[in-house]
């Protein structure tokens, strides 16, 4: 395997992270809280000018048939920006579901939509508390029944993949009558979750059945992605403030506490990233070991991204609560990315089970 990225993967980084710092600044991003707006439709639409919303979807359908890693070097630009876009419930869970799971059709009907961002996708796979990943939706004669809760970015999304009953997914038009969109409290103000429920809503069913696995294993992977590029944009934020933050006629930067705080915060972040590439390569080149790859991809992204949005407020210090710094921002993604596709604890259970000899799988 090659511990480093390719020129043109280093090229499509750079790409990412120019577009973002034009286009979703944190003035932006409080400008959006301001308006109620639970998306930046702008930066999503430039973000398919460029082709990134296409990068993971074949080329048959509208897209550029790029792999993990190439996805992954987006999603860390996207989390360094704390970005208010949908590209984890569109790209990475609902346009993958459908190319694994769906027919010709459906994904004639959908991916270059979804590449082209003319429609944005969802996945629903919670229904409150209980297990994770929830089958108490039914599906039966195309029609859907059930409750889904949370599910992000619901409000803005078009088509939803659904799991249900037996573990299935189902593609169901949010925008029809039987379906209710009841929008629920967000800790995340730039990542909006609803409740949906169904009433023998028009659904249809997909073909290909037990994706699941491999559908959030890799999505498991992307987050990490995610998260090592919100935890490096928290270390960049707490170092630059330490240095100019005077205390006692010093830098803050001066003093050995604060040094030992963001080399922890330093070394955490480059395992979540070395943890992430090896899951991209294990989606790539070597199914078996994705899952043991994905849940310690997993596991290293939620614990440094806690840990670094943690300390960029210890080292602000009382502003660093405030509104009007930026802290704030990437310790509510924190808190929403820390439970999103399961907790700690579920992932610590898939990746003991990934091991060698371990019997069944979580739940």
């Amino acid at each position: 395997m090659n511990f480093d990225l390719s020129d043109e993967q280093k090229m499509l980084g750079e790409q990412a992270r120019a577009l973002l710092s034009d286009l979703s600044s944190f003035d932006r991003l409080r400008t959006l809280i301001d308006s109620g707006a639970e998306w930046d439709e702008p930066l999503w639409r430039a973000l398919a000018e460029m082709g990134f919303l296409g990068a993971a979807i074949p080329e048959e359908y509208g897209g550029l048939g790029l792999g993990a890693l190439d996805l992954g070097v987006i999603m860390e630009a996207l989390g360094g920006a704390n970005a208010a876009v949908p590209f984890m419930s569109s790209i990475i869970l609902g346009a993958e579901a459908i190319r694994l799971a769906g027919s010709d059709a459906q994904k004639a009907a959908w991916l270059s939509k979804l590449a082209s961002g003319e429609a944005v996708a969802t996945f629903a796979y919670a229904e409150g508390p209980g297990p994770v990943f929830a089958t108490g939706a039914t599906l039966e004669g195309g029609k859907l029944t059930g409750s889904k809760s949370p599910v992000a970015d619901a409000g803005i999304a078009d088509v939803a993949v659904v799991l249900f009953a037996g573990g299935g997914f189902a593609l169901v038009d949010l925008d029809q009558p039987g379906v209710t969109r009841t929008k629920l409290d967000s800790f995340d103000q730039l990542r909006a979750h609803y409740r949906l429920d169904f009433a023998d809503a028009a659904a249809e069913p997909m073909p290909g059945m037990g994706k699941l696995d491999r559908l959030i294993d890799q999505a498991a992977v992307q987050a990490a992605f995610e998260a090592a590029g919100a935890a490096e944009a928290c270390l960049t934020m707490a170092r630059d403030y330490a240095m100019e933050r005077q205390m006692f006629g010093r830098p803050l930067a001066g003093y050995q506490a604060i040094k030992h705080k963001l080399a922890d915060v330093a070394v955490a972040t480059e395992l979540a990233r070395s943890n992430a590439y090896y899951g991209g390569w294990a989606a790539e080149s070597s199914p078996d070991d994705l899952p043991a790859a994905a849940a310690a991809a997993r596991l290293s992204g939620i614990k440094c991204l806690e840990m670094a949005a943690r300390e960029n407020l210890q080292v602000h210090g009382g502003i660093g609560y405030t509104f009007e710094a930026n802290c704030h921002f990437y310790y509510r993604r924190e808190r929403m990315l820390a439970v999103h596709l399961g907790n700690r604890g579920f992932w610590a259970d898939r990746l003991l089970n990934a091991q060698p000899g371990s019997q069944g799988k979580a739940a």
